[in-house]
């Protein structure tokens, strides 16, 4: 089944989940924050949910605008659903961890003498 997500980096991060052979659904639930007598005002549906581990994930962008936007809405959501695990995922978290999956698959390698995380194709 192929999935049709609203961001490429949501794409990359189901090859890594793939990869590591982790289950997981792609927006599962949506998350009321704030309703009226007319309905929902605002709501949240976090990116993917890991039934394993009992936890979503959010992925943002690097625009400010809209990470300032989503964190408003997290901050909402934990307030609201206490109970409820998110972890959010920065695009620096998706890279690096990108990268590791590289070495653990054996297309790329690490030179420790390299400052930061410099990938050396392997």
């Amino acid at each position: 089944m192929t999935t049709a997500f609203a961001h490429e980096s949501e794409a990359r991060f189901s090859a890594l989940l793939d990869f590591y052979r982790v289950r997981w659904t792609y927006e599962p639930r949506t998350f009321v924050l704030e309703e009226d007598e007319a309905g929902i005002r605002r709501a949240f549906t976090p990116d993917f949910y890991l039934p394993d581990f009992d936890v979503y994930v959010e992925i943002t962008t690097l625009r400010q605008k809209l990470v300032t936007k989503k964190n408003r809405k997290i901050r909402a959501l934990r307030e609201r659903y206490p109970e409820v695990r998110l972890v959010v995922l920065y695009q620096s978290d998706l890279s690096a961890l990108e990268a590791r999956d590289l070495v653990a698959s054996g297309a790329a390698t690490f030179d420790a003498r390299e400052p930061g995380l410099a990938a050396v194709a392997g």
